[in-house]
């Protein structure tokens, strides 16, 4: 295996084949500190199944990834999310600020080029989630994947135009969304729309017969799950509903990074219900270790049934 192998892993689901490609991992922050209202003790009650991938018992730090998902579906390559990016600039977040990441080597392990993806999928609009959407080409920023359509949702489109002015209620460390987020929209989203690149739905959206988008508004407005179905086998790749496994067992528990929290738990445990009903398998955005769970009720909040199988890739 090289070493770009190692951030590379794949599972079939029915006719889709789906890779993992993983672009950063870091501890974050304290996880009291993402995920308010949470307690030390919190995180310690869950410790045996939480610790070493998700919580450090020992900083007390979220652990997290920041990653694409690659399905082939139908003839064609979608990523859904796209990640931080390269030489973006990100003041208030240097941990994500000009990064030089070798994504791009990444998806070549996992045998992607850029020319060869068909559909980007935005599961919302924040700077982790867009920031690959461009690269840097000389001075002006330009589409990664030059042949793909982007496919975002309107209402994020509209909430993060810095022209409409929206508040932003979302921060982490004391640090607004707005700045948390700032030259995202100017530098992975915009040019998108300005190249003809860009699909803004609303209502619903799909992509093709075994892949929908359905709305899941609370941690952006336009937040939105990938549904897949094919021959049995179901995902929801449902984003940031769900930062962490602590949340199965605590549903009520919501990162600060939302902007409608009360919204945001209820979209949670709508989608959990529905993926513990049909056998559905969890990809949140930033789940470490596994990456993606099959989940079960348990009393009034939900557990992990079993981890995903994901191998390492062979192309």
């Amino acid at each position: 295996m090289t070493a770009q192998q190692a951030f590379v892993d794949t599972i079939e689901l029915g006719d889709v084949r789906l890779t993992r490609v993983v672009e950063w991992q870091a501890p974050m922050a304290p996880a009291r500190d993402v995920f308010p209202g949470t307690t030390d003790e919190t995180w310690r009650s869950h410790q045996d199944w939480l610790a070493p991938h998700f919580w450090d018992p020992a900083t007390t730090f979220f652990l997290t990834y920041v990653q694409t998902w690659v399905l082939r579906s139908e003839g064609r390559t979608i990523l859904v999310d796209t990640g931080l990016g390269n030489h973006k600039e990100r003041p208030y977040v240097d941990q994500w600020s000009r990064l030089n990441s070798d994504f791009v080597g990444r998806l070549a392990a996992a045998g992607v080029a850029p020319e060869d993806v068909d559909v980007v999928v935005n599961t919302h609009l924040h700077a982790d989630h867009v920031g690959w959407n461009t690269r840097l080409d000389g001075r002006a920023w330009i589409p990664a994947f030059p042949n793909a359509e982007y496919v975002i949702p309107r209402a994020d489109y509209d909430f993060w135009n810095p022209l409409n002015a929206h508040p932003k209620r979302g921060s982490l460390a004391g640090i607004n969304a707005a700045l948390g987020n700032q030259n995202m929209f100017e530098d992975s989203v915009l040019p998108v729309r300005r190249h003809g690149r860009a699909v803004l739905w609303e209502g619903s959206h799909r992509i093709d017969a075994n892949l929908s988008l359905v709305p899941a508004p609370g941690h952006t407005p336009g937040s939105s799950v990938l549904v897949l179905e094919s021959r049995g086998d179901r995902a929801l790749f449902v984003g940031d509903l769900m930062h962490t496994p602590l949340q199965l067992a605590e549903p009520g528990v919501e990162a600060c990074l939302s902007e409608d929290v009360p919204a945001a738990v209820r979209q949670r445990g709508r989608f959990l219900e529905l993926a513990a009903d049909t056998r559905s398998l969890v990809l949140p955005a930033h789940l470490p270790g596994h990456g993606a769970v099959e989940v079960k009720r348990e009393g009034n909040a939900y557990a992990v049934k079993e981890w995903a199988r994901f191998t390492p890739t062979d192309r």
